[in-house]
Formats: structure tokens, sequence, C-alpha cells
């Protein structure tokens, strides 16, 4: 897949890199020619000097024939309008945008456009590792009825199979946080301390999935 790429700040020449060594062609996009320097000499896409949400410097990245985009600069403002311009103009259908502003992300996100809102995201990892408790949302479906979350478990599901788990408190187990990597579990899967859980829910069920998560499993059902 052809991806572009406006900014080349310390998160784009990154996202850059990590893509062309998955096999994609890639070009970035920064006003600043100097940014580039981030690439490093072994980095084999394009490098486009300009303002990333201008259509002729997008096509000269070769957003007609792209099949994602990512506005990563460090403006908010620029990053929405590249953002709608990619999706709007020249019908890019894998779009995202880097917000600062989590009120603006929110607003964005109810309208389609997939935001990563950069300051609230470290901030609520940060609390979410000194303060482990509740669900900490981590995305929400357009019409926020649904969302993927991750949600504190009590330590007396450990020892636990998944499918007991989801039986017991309604939910899908997406994936598992352990030791660092991120596993896809089966049912026999079992809980062990330090997992960080992640599950698909509805929106208006949080408050009961995380009281169950809380409680622990039912010691009168189960195995």
């Amino acid at each position: 897949m052809h991806i572009v790429i406006m900014g080349c700040g310390r998160v784009g020449s990154a996202l850059a890199q990590a893509l062309e060594e998955q096999g994609h062609t890639i070009a970035v996009v920064d006003r600043d020619p100097t940014a580039f320097r981030r690439l490093g000499s072994s980095f084999g896409g394009r490098r486009v000097t300009g303002i990333g949400f201008d259509q002729d410097t997008l096509r000269e990245a070769g957003i007609e024939d792209a099949g994602a985009f990512a506005a990563v600069s460090s403006g908010d403002n620029s990053n929405i309008i590249a953002a709608r311009v990619a999706r709007e103009m020249f019908g890019i259908e894998n779009v995202a945008a880097r917000i600062y502003d989590p009120r603006r992300a929110e607003v964005y996100q109810r309208l389609g456009i997939p935001t990563v809102a950069t300051v609230r995201w470290t901030a609520d990892q940060m609390l979410r590792r000194l303060l482990p408790s509740g669900a900490e949302p981590l995305w929400r479906d357009p019409t926020g009825g649904v969302q993927l979350a991750e949600v504190h478990t009590s330590a007396a599901w450990v020892g636990h199979r998944i499918s007991r788990l989801q039986d017991e408190t309604g939910v899908r187990v997406t994936f598992l946080t352990r030791l660092g990597e991120a596993i896809l579990p089966s049912s026999q899967t079992v809980l062990q301390e330090g997992d960080l859980v992640h599950v698909m829910m509805r929106t208006d069920e949080i408050d009961r999935v995380e009281a169950a998560f809380a409680k622990g499993p039912d010691e009168e059902g189960g195995r």
C-alpha cells in the first residue's frame, strides 16, 4: 500500500520507518526540508516539501494512489484540515489525525475522522498505571455506542479462564497485554497476575462491567 504521512517530527518519522519496514511505499510531507533528516539515509520513500493540506502538494506525494493518510504534524488545525482534504477531496478511506486538544478529538471522532488525542492518551496511560481502577476507553465507534476499553481486573480473577470472565461479565475480551506484549487469548487462556485486559462492550454498560471486574468471579457458578 502507498501511504502519505504529513509531518516529519518524531512520530511521523518513526511511523514512516515502521511502515516502510512492513513493505509499504511511503511519502512524507513537511514544510521544513530539514525535518527529513529524521528519516535517515536508509529511508527509500518520497520526501515532499510543502503544506500537507495543499492539494498540489498531496498529489506530488502520490495521494491519488494512496490507500491511507496520516496527519501527525504539530498543529491540530493543520492535521484536521489535511485529514478532511484527504478523505473528502481524494476519497482516502483510511485516514487518521493526531490531535493535542482532547475536546476537539472527541468532536472530530464523532464526525467520522479517526483521531489520536496525544496529550489525553499519555496522561490517561500514566494515571492508569498509578491508579488502576475502573475502565479506560481506548476507542469508540463514531456513534459512541460501543467501545474498546482496558478494564481494571480484580486479583480474584487470576487463575480463571477467559471464557469464565466473558460469561460472567458479558463482554468480549479482545486482547491481553502480558509482560509488555499483546496476545490474542482463546477461551482457554488463563488470566495471570499483571495481565491488562482489553474488552469490547456497550458504552451504556460500563458501570456494570466495571463492578463485575472489580468483584471477581461468582464462587457459586462457573468453573
